[in-house]
């Protein structure tokens, strides 16, 4: 199978489309077809069928994509390996935490913009669970993703996942609530992340620990917009302890139990050699242990 082929097959299955795997390759529609027919003949089997208007790949097409995947990341190693002065060029997709993107990623693309101009950067902001859904369909590359050590997250053993930072979380109270610490708020109502379960089961293991059940009344995901309903007397939350809090807001330690929020990249396995890729996690890396 030629390396070429492959690459189609592997646009096709993140575009849907032949014109479009055609116009972004420079190609005509018909020379699309006839290499993906050529690769259905090499490969003994179906790749695609037809889909309304459209096509779409046959179970054995995506079973072929996937090793595409691992077969063109290690090519376009292999050729760095023999000319290590070649620069890396490509798009790496991200999907990621709003917080995550502004701490990790926005450093590394000011670091690509200036130091490495071909490698670009599209991200899109998606907690944990959706950025690993769309990993698992290679609709991105990396996903930057968080648990924390009272949730830790089981993602699948077919992903790499590469430590970035940790940050401890604080009980945030409104700034003239009477009160010091956990147990003078176990009766509060909390407030949890409406996308993501992570943080509720975190609350909920704290309040046992504490010899109390968390009555949970209120889900956001903006943490300002949890911070403005704590100062409104809503209820109460866990936030990061490391991030200033709002004028309102008073952020007290959890003296028990520590929580600690857990930051990842997060790629396919055997994607992460892929040059643009590699420098990508490179950076995000180099990034963190400075920090």
């Amino acid at each position: 199978m030629e390396t070429r082929r492959l690459r189609l097959l592997l646009e096709l299955s993140r575009l849907g489309s032949m014109r479009e795997v055609a116009d972004v390759l420079h190609l005509t529609t018909s020379t699309v077809s006839q290499q993906l027919a050529v690769l259905a003949r090499e490969a003994g089997t179906a790749l695609i069928e037809p889909d309304g208007r459209r096509v779409r790949l046959t179970p054995a097409g995506r079973r072929l994509t996937e090793h595409a995947v691992t077969i063109l990341a290690a090519v376009e190693a292999a050729r760095l390996d023999l000319a290590p002065d070649a620069e890396p060029s490509g798009e790496v997709r991200v999907a990621g935490f709003a917080t995550g993107v502004r701490r990790s990623l926005l450093p590394v693309a000011a670091t690509l913009a200036e130091q490495h101009p071909r490698v670009r950067l599209s991200i899109r902001e998606h907690e944990p669970a959706e950025a690993f859904a769309l990993l698992a369909t290679d609709a991105v590359d990396l996903a930057l993703t968080y648990d924390y050590n009272l949730a830790p997250a089981a993602p699948d053993p077919a992903l790499e996942l590469f430590p970035l930072w940790r940050t401890p979380w604080a009980l945030a109270v409104a700034a003239d609530a009477p009160g010091t610490g956990f147990a003078d708020f176990a009766g509060s109502d909390w407030i949890v992340n409406s996308r993501h379960t992570a943080d509720e089961d975190v609350v909920r293991t704290v309040a046992a620990l504490e010899g109390c059940t968390p009555r949970i009344a209120h889900r956001a995901d903006s943490l300002d917009l949890v911070e403005d309903l704590i100062v409104a007397g809503l209820g109460v939350a866990l936030l990061p302890d490391r991030r200033p809090a709002a004028p309102g807001v008073r952020l007290l330690p959890l003296t028990g139990t520590p929580v600690w929020l857990r930051s990842y990249a997060v790629v396919r396995g055997g994607r992460a050699n892929w040059p643009p890729l590699a420098l990508v996690l490179r950076l995000l890396t180099e990034s963190s242990a400075a920090a």
